[in-house]
């Protein structure tokens, strides 16, 4: 095989490899949320906004950037088998057009089995699922030095092909600037956390 050829061979193994991880990193896509849609913010005390005021919760702030309602599930203390004990009632009464499931905190607080903390997860997924309801996943980092979230997150996130967010609370809880204490943003943080979503739904399709 001559140089040319093999030139010609080596860049068209490139281009397909580029291909390729352009199309395995495109963002999950959800379905557009209409402009009464409800989103349905459901964790724990960083859902309900520990740290900051009402307004500066996340979910306060994800209101004015997106133009929905967002409703606050967040409830301080949670771990993840409580909530998916009230996930079902809640997603009937509310009926929302997107879930975003921001969980298991509190069990990473707890040490907690990481396969317990998963199934728990994927448990609300499903449910979600048979309701027919759309969710985002948000990333929680273990409370360790690293701050990297759990690999189950991104497991669950390419189980259920759902979009994840998995930087911005590591972010926040690494700087303290951006938090209220050890393990909850402080309005600023919470504001940027909002933002992050904003912009992956965004990414997703939800949002225009």
């Amino acid at each position: 095989m001559n140089t040319n050829k093999m030139r010609l061979y080596a860049l068209i193994i490139f281009f397909i490899s580029m291909l390729l991880s352009v199309g395995c990193s495109k963002t999950p896509q959800l379905p557009l949320l209409p402009a009464d849609g409800v989103i349905l913010a459901f964790g724990d005390s960083i859902t309900y906004g520990t740290g900051a005021s009402d307004t500066e919760s996340y979910p306060a702030i994800l209101s004015h950037l997106t133009g929905r309602k967002v409703v606050n599930a967040g409830v301080p203390g949670e771990v993840s088998a409580s909530g998916l004990q009230r996930l079902s009632e809640l997603l009937v009464r509310e009926r929302p057009g997107l879930l975003i499931l921001c969980h298991g905190g509190n069990d990473l607080l707890a040490h907690y089995n990481h396969q317990l903390i998963a199934d728990n997860l994927r448990s609300m997924l499903r449910v979600a699922g048979e309701q027919g309801v759309p969710v985002l996943l948000v990333a929680v980092p273990s409370p360790d030095l690293i701050l990297k979230p759990p690999v189950f997150y991104k497991e669950l996130a390419k189980e259920f092909n759902i979009p994840i967010e998995q930087k911005s609370l590591s972010h926040i809880f690494a700087k303290g600037s951006l938090k209220s204490d050890y393990v909850h943003p402080n309005a600023a943080g919470y504001r940027l956390f909002a933002e992050a979503l904003a912009e992956l739904l965004k990414k997703s399709g939800a949002l225009l």
